[in-house]
């Protein structure tokens, strides 16, 4: 009788006991690596990519690992797209609005001005047309993306100078985040673009005035209560600055199914986990920051009204300009202004009345 009839005949344990099993073949063990744009210091937002990385592993028994690399160790913060793209690593965390400037349309995978809050993002990516969209966009770069991660809306940064009205824009240098210096520019603003790691320099030594990075949490591990003291609110440029995991095209097509399932399923768990870190941890890092001496204060409102009227100013031309962007940004802005009318019956309108009530 032959191996194959061993086999229909005598079930697994005969074939056991008969010492015909078929050869098992060990599963290969996978190992990536994954550049991030932050420094490892902040918990929150590096965190993201270890609590992703760590996640494959588990799922996978240890068989597909990924090492983790802040910025700079592998390559430049700002260099994940290319190395990526070309294959030099198989992964990266990072905001995709830091890469404005190969296309504006990378801006609306983290935050516009004006732009969705964290909810309705995570809304349009996944129950809308967001991920769909950026995928087609993304695959000229050679890139697979997931939603890895959300701020939340952001602090309006730190100021040397208390900004009294829109004059006090005229001329200011600030560390901005990405395509938000566009919309800066047109007020009369410097725009200044700097990795995370290197924000608290330029700020001590006067090379910036002023600097907005995410919110307490991470600003005060970052010190810049130390050496500007006006802390303003909101930031208006990220009402819901959500980052990516980009994944190199051919790497993630060449996982088996149930891995590229892994990955998704990853990246899912650390973009929940991130917003969750940082709501959870901002509250008493704000408390100590004002103990410190922190004076939060709001933006006057003709420097809100100024902003809107130059982003929208912005978009408009944008979309007369970028075929691209005007793909994406007509879905997003249609989703924005449905999801605005929703949010002002029901979580606006809760928000206002909680945050009155004495708890």
């Amino acid at each position: 009788m032959d191996r194959r009839s061993i086999i229909k005949h005598a079930g697994i344990a005969g074939v056991l006991a008969a010492g015909a099993a078929p050869a098992v073949h060990a599963q290969a063990t996978i190992r990536w690596r994954l550049a991030s744009s932050f420094p490892k210091a902040l918990d929150t937002i590096f965190g993201a990519a270890d609590v992703f990385a760590k996640k494959v592993g588990d799922m996978t028994g240890g068989k597909f690992s990924i090492s983790v690399h802040p910025g700079g160790e592998l390559m430049p913060a700002f260099g994940v797209v290319d190395g990526v793209q070309q294959g030099t690593v198989e992964a990266a965390h990072t905001a995709p609005y830091y890469f404005f400037g190969k296309d504006d349309t990378f801006a609306m995978g983290t935050a516009i001005p004006f732009g969705l809050n964290s909810r309705q993002l995570t809304a349009w990516y996944y129950d809308g047309n967001g991920l769909k969209l950026f995928r087609e966009f993304y695959d000229k770069y050679n890139i697979v993306n997931f939603p890895g991660g959300n701020t939340g809306a952001q602090m309006g940064g730190w100021y040397r100078k208390e900004i009294k009205g829109v004059a006090d824009i005229k001329g200011l240098k600030m560390r901005i985040g990405g395509f938000a210096g566009k919309v800066f520019t047109r007020m009369g603003g410097v725009p200044q673009n700097i990795p995370g790691g290197e924000i608290y320099q330029a700020l001590e030594k006067g090379t910036i005035d002023a600097t907005e990075w995410v919110g307490p949490y991470d600003d005060e591990k970052l010190g810049f209560q130390k050496v500007a003291k006006n802390y303003y609110y909101p930031g208006w440029w990220e009402g819901g600055a959500q980052l990516d995991f980009y994944i190199n095209k051919t790497a993630f097509n060449a996982l088996s199914k149930e891995n590229q399932a892994i990955v998704e399923a990853a990246a899912a768990y650390a973009h929940t986990e991130m917003q969750a870190r940082y709501d959870a941890r901002n509250p008493a890092a704000l408390k100590r920051l004002v103990a410190g001496g922190a004076k939060v204060l709001p933006f006057p409102k003709a420097v809100m009204d100024l902003a809107y009227k130059e982003a929208m100013a912005l978009y408009a031309e944008l979309n007369d300009t970028n075929p691209a962007w005007k793909k994406i940004y007509t879905d997003y802005s249609a989703f924005r202004k449905d999801q605005n009318l929703w949010f002002r019956f029901t979580e606006a309108q809760f928000d206002r009345y909680m945050q009155s009530a004495k708890l």
